[in-house]
């Protein structure tokens, strides 16, 4: 499926988005915490815009995805960017390699959502942060009612004007509708391995939330 969006993905996300994922990445680096010499590492980074915005920081950010069309799009667009190939469920990484970590917009297509935020914590050295940039659920009734709206209508029709595969957006606004709430996210990440310090924060008004954690 992310083969088939992987031409116009970029693209794609910003009209959806109505231009709003490039503040989504930037408060995803703030986030972070990122200083210069350090390495993070960019789980779901798809075309690495998310991995390009991170090395903005002087950390040295890799990319990493599953989706090998992704990846082959990111590389003609960002060929200074690092990716590679990866399984969020078996990363090709040494244990404690990166001071943080992230996944964005990905952590719903992980099909085993506990065993992917243990995959994180492996990778991660002791002291080191964790950043989920995920969709989430608008905190405002009125609000939430007309996002919904958009999401299940709007989004797809949109989609067919410019995504490559604008079938994968009726998957997204259903994947999105069905993901757990902030707290609800909050609590699995507390419950998986050894993530610590867990927070969160709204962005749009809880279209998007970041969720923090401290690997112990």
């Amino acid at each position: 499926m992310f083969d088939g969006v992987a031409r116009r993905y970029d693209l794609t996300n910003t009209v959806l988005s109505v231009g709003r994922d490039r503040g989504w990445r930037r408060a995803t680096r703030v986030a972070l915490g990122l200083r210069p010499g350090e390495r993070v590492l960019d789980v779901g980074a798809g075309t690495g815009v998310s991995t390009q915005e991170l090395a903005r920081s002087g950390a040295y950010a890799v990319g990493a995805d599953l989706s090998i069309g992704m990846l082959r799009a990111g590389r003609r667009a960002r060929p200074a960017v690092p990716l590679l190939a990866g399984d969020a469920l078996r990363l090709p990484f040494a244990d404690g390699t990166f001071d943080a970590v992230t996944i964005s917009f990905a952590l719903r297509n992980v099909v085993d959502t506990g065993a992917a935020l243990r995959e994180l914590a492996r990778v991660t050295r002791p002291g080191g942060r964790l950043v989920v940039c995920e969709f989430s659920h608008p905190t405002n009734a009125a609000f939430r009612t007309v996002y919904l709206s958009y999401l299940m209508r709007s989004l797809p029709a949109v989609a067919r004007r410019v995504s490559s595969n604008p079938d994968a957006y009726v998957y997204l606004a259903e994947s999105i509708r069905a993901w757990p709430d902030q707290a609800h996210l909050a609590e699995r990440i507390a419950r998986t391995g050894p993530w610590t310090r867990v927070g969160w924060h709204n962005l749009t008004g809880g279209i998007v939330a970041l969720h923090r954690a401290t690997r112990a």
